[in-house]
C-alpha cells in the first residue's frame, strides 16, 4: 500500500498525516507542491492541513492551481483515492473534485478543540471501520471551516449518502453541520476535523485510528 502526502509551502500537518498512514501499513512519499506527477504506484493521495500559501486569496485556492493539484486531479478523475484535512478539504473544494466551498466561521474566530463527530454512513473505505450513527471525537483547528453548498447540492449529497460525518454541535455554523463528505465515486474524502491528531494515544485519542486502518484493509490487494 502506497501513500502520497503532498507539502505545500504553509503546511504543518504533512508529517502527522504521513505518520498516521505510516502506523496503518502505508509506505508513504512526501511530495512537493512544485512536482508535476505523482510517484507511481500510489494508492491513495494525502493532502495536509496548514496554510497552503499562506491562505491568501481564498483557503487552497493557490495551492489548488500548483502543478502537483493537477497530478491530484488526474489522479482522482482515474479513480484514485484520496484524503484531504482541513486545509486540504479546502483545496479539494478549490479544484472542484468535491463539491461546495469552506468560508469563514460563523463566530468569526479561529477554533481548535476536540469536537464530537457523528458517522453519518460506514459505505465508503473511509469510514467502513465506524457503524453508522457512531459519535466519535476528533480535534479541529480552523479559521474557514463553514461547509458551503447550494440547496440542490446538498440535496445530492443527502440522496447519495455522501455526508461522511456531521458535527453533534456545529461550532462554526456548516450547512447540515456538515463535518466531511464524500466523492460521487465514494473514492474521495474532505473533512475539516483531523483524524491524524486522533491517532495515538499519547495525544489524547484514538478515534481516528479506524479510518486510517479501514483504509489499510480496503487498499490491500488482495
Amino acid at each position: 500500500m502506497r501513500a502520497a502526502v503532498v507539502v505545500f509551502p504553509g503546511s504543518n500537518c504533512d508529517r502527522d498525516l504521513a505518520v498516521a498512514f505510516e502506523q496503518a501499513g502505508f509506505d508513504v512519499s512526501m511530495v512537493w507542491h512544485k512536482d508535476a506527477s505523482l510517484p507511481q504506484g500510489i494508492d491513495i493521495v494525502g493532502i495536509p492541513g496548514g496554510f497552503s500559501y499562506g491562505d491568501y486569496l481564498r483557503c487552497g485556492a493557490i495551492a489548488a492551481q500548483s502543478p502537483i493539484c493537477k497530478a491530484v486531479v488526474e489522479h482522482t478523475e482515474r479513480g484514485g483515492y484520496a484524503l484531504g484535512v482541513c486545509n486540504g478539504f479546502q483545496v479539494l473544494t478549490e479544484t472542484g473534485i468535491l463539491p461546495g466551498a469552506l468560508l469563514r466561521n460563523a463566530g468569526l474566530k479561529y477554533i481548535c478543540k476536540t469536537v464530537e463527530l457523528k458517522v453519518e454512513t460506514s459505505n465508503s473505505v473511509f469510514t467502513e471501520g465506524y457503524n453508522a450513527g457512531d459519535v466519535i471525537g476528533i480535534p479541529i483547528a480552523h479559521h474557514d471551516g463553514n461547509y458551503y453548498a447550494d440547496d440542490e447540492t446538498l440535496a445530492a449529497l443527502r440522496a447519495e449518502d455522501r455526508i461522511a460525518f456531521t458535527y453533534t454541535d456545529n461550532p462554526n455554523g456548516a450547512r447540515d453541520d456538515i463535518a466531511g463528505i464524500l466523492s460521487a465515486n465514494r473514492r474521495v474524502l474532505g473533512m475539516m476535523p483531523h483524524p491524524e491528531r486522533a491517532a495515538d494515544a499519547g495525544h489524547g485519542g484514538t478515534d481516528g485510528v479506524a479510518l486510517f486502518r479501514a483504509l489499510a484493509g480496503a487498499l490491500t490487494p488482495a
